[in-house]
């Protein structure tokens, strides 16, 4: 059982490569935005980005670190199938991941403006901002040294993969069937 922990910048592809394992490679999905939107509207607040930093940063200084995903993995081990645990964002979840066989970290990145032309285009509850806000939102969640919140930059520095996703849907999907293929091959 492969076990894909996925990181990068807001927009950049986290999610194309999620539909690709998903619909070409048959790997079962667990989204950590879905786990916090759920926990949301359990606490009544607003379905933003905000209310999602706010909720994830309070579950994870008040269980762990790792908490989120760490109750993703156990979701996913469970599944018996091949995985996909979409979006890391801290340092306490990749170390906690690491531990675990079979797991890979996954990053990808691509320019700022490409990747806030597709933040508008995919219209989510939490995507309809400017330019401004996007660059704003991102800038918070690049770093921090406090373990329970957001470091995407060091997250992407620990990755196993790393992908430029600048390019078109057909290039960046063979990047990630090479990756995904070569992982295959040695497990």
């Amino acid at each position: 059982m492969i076990i894909i922990g996925i990181t990068g910048t807001i927009g950049a592809g986290k999610g194309t490569i999620v539909e690709y394992l998903t619909k070409q490679k048959g790997f079962k999905h667990f989204s950590v935005r879905a786990y916090l939107l759920e926990e949301i509207k359990k606490r009544g607040l607003p379905e933003n980005r905000d209310s999602m930093v706010l909720v994830a940063n309070d579950l994870r200084a008040n269980n762990s670190p790792s908490f989120i995903s760490d109750e993703l993995f156990k979701q996913a081990q469970s599944s018996g199938q091949d995985c996909i645990i979409e979006s890391i964002r801290t340092l306490g979840e990749i170390e906690s991941l690491r531990k675990q066989n079979g797991f890979y970290l996954f990053a990808v990145d691509a320019d700022s403006k490409i990747r806030y032309e597709r933040v508008i285009l995919r219209k989510s509850e939490t995507d309809q901002i400017s330019l401004e806000t996007f660059l704003a939102n991102e800038e918070r969640e690049m770093s921090s040294e406090d373990p329970n919140k957001q470091n995407l930059r060091k997250c992407i520095e620990m990755a196993d993969f790393v992908f430029n996703n600048d390019g078109s849907f057909e290039e960046f999907n063979n990047k990630v069937e090479k990756v995904i293929d070569g992982i295959k091959n040695e497990n």
